[in-house]
């Protein structure tokens, strides 16, 4: 296999393209910030049993598990006039966008069991969608540029209008339960779903019609084909060994899982936290409060966090500003145990700055160093494997998040808290909500920054690596 032949490699990448990739990040974060709002419908409003929330909740991360790496083969070794990735990027957009629409259409005059395996059908070919097209998306921003800070700029621009996805999604909760709005929630869905699926749809296309790519028609790739396939699933086992091989992807993956991981446990906290220890468990007096955390927090990381990031990480270099980061996020825990005060809400804004520094800065520094990571495995292997590393990544972030879920109801169970109770007869349950709340991301954001106390590749030996990799590629 030739090595690294159809990476674009631009140091200077085209602010127009950049922003073509931030358009897909919009798409790849709205998706299943929206998705995570109506999953409540399903329980609240179409009485969707345990069982049947556990098996929607879990099912598509197993199956993201296989599917993914399995994309990521499939992307590095596409021989294509369109190049490697564009095509998936393409095809991807246009199955989240429609299976999206037809998940969503549940009446509650169909049986349980009918909406349920109507919703599991599509909920699975939504997630199809979404492999198809994140797993060539991420790959496609790693290979757009071979410059140390160049990659974090691209990541910065990405994130940053991404993250405008979490600023929108808290409001659906008003949406959705407005009665001026819509009658009941269950229509809301159906109808705000096609209001969501289709300009997502065109966003996680954008990159596909836009970013440039080169044809890999005469490229020395892997065969693609039925009779490859058992030495395929070999050659990603493989992969993913290799890839763990290198100490330095291993830290970035270890550290993701534990940021992300710890901050989605207890985000799922988030409502019953303000209700119960600001408004007494009065659901109805907390009014916007609730969104207003996610919003604020949203707003905090695309003015405050990712601008500053991008700054301190081009400034001190990448491992110094992910540590400057969480150190800020440290912080910002520590006064969201002393700014949750009952009866003032506002006191918490005080913190959120801080606080965002947290996941704000996580995925712009780490998709970046995952991109310089690539470069290890280039001179390690001579082979061009932005598919398989992206889908490796983000099934650690996508195990974290499986797990958080699980710890959640975990934490609600430990503590004692009973929603059904108002905060005066279970004070001490609340208190032990509020003490998680802050204090576990606290703890997965110390043991990450630990993993990352002697991370290795810097610019120097980035540049160096890059140099070994041009002389290479310069022989005959």
């Amino acid at each position: 296999m030739k090595s690294g032949t159809s990476t674009v490699h631009h140091n200077k990448v085209p602010m127009s393209q950049k922003i073509a990739f931030g358009f897909g990040m919009l798409a790849n974060q709205m998706f299943p910030a929206i998705l995570g709002i109506f999953m409540v419908v399903l329980v609240q409003d179409l009485g969707f049993t345990g069982w049947m929330w556990s098996l929607i909740y879990f099912f598509p991360r197993i199956f993201d598990s296989i599917t993914d790496p399995i994309m990521g083969f499939i992307s590095d070794n596409t021989k294509s006039k369109w190049g490697r990735r564009r095509q998936y990027v393409l095809l991807g957009g246009i199955t989240m966008g429609v299976a999206y629409i037809f998940m969503w259409q549940l009446f509650k005059e169909n049986t349980l069991e009918y909406n349920f395996w109507y919703f599991f059908f599509w909920c699975i070919l939504f997630y199809l969608g979404l492999t198809l097209f994140s797993v060539p998306y991420v790959a496609m921003g790693y290979e757009m540029s071979d410059d140390f800070h160049e990659r974090t700029s691209i990541m910065a621009i990405a994130q940053w209008i991404g993250q405008w996805a979490w600023v929108i999604a808290p409001w659906f909760w008003v949406i959705m339960y407005d009665p001026e709005w819509f009658p009941s929630a269950d229509e809301a869905v159906r109808e705000l779903a096609i209001w969501v699926a289709i300009p997502c749809a065109v966003c996680a296309m954008i990159p596909a019609i836009f970013i440039k790519s080169k044809s890999t028609l005469d490229e020395d790739y892997e065969p693609l084909n039925i009779a490859n396939i058992g030495n395929s699933f070999l050659k990603i086992y493989n992969s993913f060994l290799e890839a763990f091989k290198i100490k330095e992807f291993r830290k970035l993956c270890g550290a993701t899982f534990f940021i992300f991981n710890a901050f989605n446990t207890v985000a799922a906290l988030t409502f019953f936290v303000i209700v119960y220890k600001l408004f007494n468990g009065d659901a109805g007096a907390s009014g916007i409060w609730v969104s207003l955390f996610g919003c604020l927090g949203a707003l905090g990381t695309t003015f405050i966090v990712i601008p500053i990031v991008a700054w301190m990480s081009k400034k001190f270099g990448k491992k110094r500003a992910f540590l400057l980061a969480q150190g800020i996020s440290v912080i910002g825990y520590v006064m969201l145990w002393f700014l949750f005060v009952p009866g003032k809400p506002w006191m918490y804004i005080i913190a959120l700055p801080f606080f965002s520094f947290g996941i704000g800065s996580l995925f712009t520094i780490m998709m970046s160093m995952t991109a310089d990571v690539i470069d290890v495995d280039e001179l390690n292997t001579g082979l061009r494997r932005e598919g398989i590393f992206g889908a490796i990544y983000w099934w650690m972030v996508k195990v974290g998040f499986a797990i958080a879920g699980a710890l959640s109801g975990f934490i609600i169970a430990f503590v004692g808290f009973n929603p059904e109770l108002a905060t005066t007869e279970q004070e001490s349950a609340v208190n032990g909500l509020h003490a998680f709340f802050c204090f576990f991301p606290l703890g997965g954001t110390l043991i990450a920054m630990y993993i990352m106390r002697n991370y290795s590749i810097d610019q120097k030996r980035a540049n160096e690596i890059r140099q070994q990799l041009k002389a290479r590629k310069a022989l005959p």
